[in-house]
């Protein structure tokens, strides 16, 4: 099946300078409607949200980084770190939109830095929407010792990637992990996902965002942040979120979680886990322009 099958509305591709860094934007839509910014999750490109921006309504603007070290952006020389992609994103929203405030949508991981930005620099976010990223798991300073030891010896031996043996092997992984995708369009993902690099197909992603990051996770910090976001805000959760590993440490603790906004919302799309926006695109769509109208 074509690529024209798959995708209604193809991306059209900017590479700029970010925060020093050559990064990669999709965008689609009008450049004169309203904005609307989406940002990505670990080991994933700003391309995940094609099957979304699909489902949309054609009346909006909508701009998605790859993040440093992602898709098409340019990779570290050395380690990746949480306050980087704050430092990238406001220097992004600054080139997207520096007289206005902006409507965020992030996903996963995209969806913890946007959580944190938007009480780091309340003013530059309108609304929020959070998908399958509400923090991680607390962490303990008696975890930093062993954390510290893996950490240098992953230095030593930085991780690589398993060979891979072709885009079907790819795209079969995609449906196994995520059972309401459709194969055409794990198809289609698995193109954006993987490049030919020496000879051998492999992911576009630096492998060394697997290595363990140092710095331990301080669920106090996060709340701090999250108590002086002043926008709206909407969670949406996966019906099948809890299976995803992301999720443990995190479900005992959501209502002390939820308790630091003064302003939010919660939907579940059911049949779809953690990655909504490729098993339920279209239910997706419509969640989010109920609130980000």
């Amino acid at each position: 099946m074509s690529n024209d099958a798959v995708i209604r509305h193809p991306s059209r591709s900017e590479f700029l300078s970010v925060n020093g860094r050559r990064y990669h934007l999709r965008r689609w839509g009008d450049p004169a409607a309203p904005l609307l910014v989406m940002l990505h999750g670990w080991m994933d490109c700003s391309a995940t949200f094609q099957f979304l921006v699909d489902a949309l309504s054609d009346d909006w603007h909508v701009v998605a980084p790859d993040w440093r070290g992602f898709g098409l952006s340019q990779w570290n020389d050395g380690n990746y770190y949480t306050p980087d992609y704050q430092v990238d994103l406001d220097d992004l929203l600054e080139h997207l939109s520096p007289g206005e405030p902006v409507r965020l949508v992030g996903h996963s991981m995209g969806a913890m830095v946007s959580g944190l930005y938007a009480g780091i620099r309340p003013e530059r976010v309108a609304k929020l929407a959070l998908v399958e990223g509400f923090g991680l798991t607390d962490t303990r300073p008696a975890e930093a010792p062993g954390r510290y030891a893996r950490w240098l010896r992953e230095n030593r031996q930085r991780p690589s990637y398993s060979p891979l043996e072709g885009l079907d092997e790819v795209a079969a992984k995609l449906v196994e992990r995520n059972p309401g995708m459709s194969a055409e369009r794990a198809r289609w993902m698995a193109e954006q996902l993987t490049e030919t690099r020496d000879g051998a197909l492999t992911y576009r992603a630096d492998p060394r965002h697997k290595m363990i990051n140092p710095v331990l996770y301080r669920l106090e910090e996060a709340k701090a942040c999250w108590r002086r976001i002043a926008c709206p805000v909407q969670w949406v959760i996966g019906g099948r979120m809890w299976d995803h590993p992301m999720a443990k440490g995190v479900f005992d603790t959501l209502d002390e979680r939820r308790a630091c906004f003064a302003d939010l919302r919660e939907v579940i799309v059911d049949g779809a886990g953690h990655m909504i926006q490729w098993e339920q695109p279209e239910r997706l769509a419509e969640v989010l322009t109920a609130f980000l109208r």
